[in-house]
């Protein structure tokens, strides 16, 4: 199979506190300026869990706990296939603060979707808001 088509797991953090989501403003050339819940590509051999640890602590210097997915979400880029899994994550150590995006906010989740959203996170943010928030779901998928 052509490497190219290979479909590419992505995995996002939600990161939820007294009717507040964490999000974070994009700072790369592709959807500059977007907000997005923080994350990133999952790495050969890396669990999910493993990768969203990781890159929650390269982007915002935080060391967390997966509690459980939350959705997901199928689209492409170039044609190229991704995947979006979004966890509930909570934060066991550390302040966030944007090492790699132009900042982070914590948003209620009433106003999730008056952000200017990466269109893959606004089903995601959809479904965070139709449900009032999240719901303990417990255990690592």
């Amino acid at each position: 199979m052509n490497p190219e088509y290979t479909l590419q797991d992505v995995v996002g953090g939600i990161i939820y506190s007294g009717g507040l989501v964490l999000m974070a403003q994009r700072s790369c050339e592709a959807l500059d300026g977007k907000w997005e819940f923080p994350g990133g590509k999952v790495e050969f051999g890396e669990s999910h869990q493993e990768a969203l640890r990781r890159e929650l602590m390269e982007e915002l210097d935080v060391d967390t706990n997966v509690l459980g997915l939350v959705s997901s979400n199928k689209f492409k880029v170039k044609g190229k296939p991704y995947e979006l899994y979004c966890y509930q994550v909570e934060i066991i150590k550390g302040i966030p603060f944007a090492k790699e995006h132009h900042r982070v906010s914590w948003v209620p989740i009433n106003k999730l979707l008056e952000l200017d959203l990466a269109p893959v996170d606004i089903p995601i943010a959809e479904e965070v808001c139709n449900r009032g928030g999240l719901v303990q779901v417990g255990g690592e998928e």
